[in-house]
């Protein structure tokens, strides 16, 4: 069983609760044979553009920081990583692309779990494999393709 752990530290209406982020991971992780633990922490916009500015190198908020874990071989540890998920962003997002709140926030958590499990999308090649596996998750999940309406990720 996939562990996931929601550390809320902003909170807003709308926001997913931890059963839902919990699917969210789940639907993600299917297939990925091996149980893991996950941190899902929800943040402001404040903590997530110190974080992007810090490991990304980049100005201001952004949806979804990924953490993959660095754990060494013989270690016992099933963590999978970190995933800082920044509020407001995403419901700016929703917003601005006229999608349903969760099913954005279902897509900002798939694509972050799937960075966790090492997957990319900074070459197109890379980006096609990724957002395809997250196309099919979601619609596992009875949500659209989000990259139907805007292509932004």
């Amino acid at each position: 069983m996939n562990q996931v752990e929601v550390q809320v530290v902003f909170s807003s209406p709308g926001q997913p609760d931890k059963e839902q982020i919990q699917q969210w991971v789940d639907a993600a992780l299917q297939g990925y044979g091996r149980d893991t633990e996950i941190v899902v922490r929800i943040v402001d916009v404040h903590e997530s553009a110190q974080l992007n500015k810090q490991y990304r190198h980049k100005p201001g908020p952004t949806n979804i920081l990924s953490f993959p874990a660095d754990i060494p071989e013989g270690i016992g540890l099933n963590l999978l990583g970190d995933l800082v998920v920044c509020a407001p962003v995403v419901e700016r997002e929703a917003l601005e692309q006229q999608k349903p709140l969760s099913h954005h926030w279902a897509h900002i958590i798939v694509h972050g779990v799937l960075h966790l499990l090492g997957y990319d999308h900074i070459k197109d090649d890379e980006a096609e494999v990724m957002e395809g596996m997250e196309i099919n998750i979601l619609q596992a999940l009875n949500i659209t393709n989000p990259y139907l309406q805007v292509d932004n990720l």
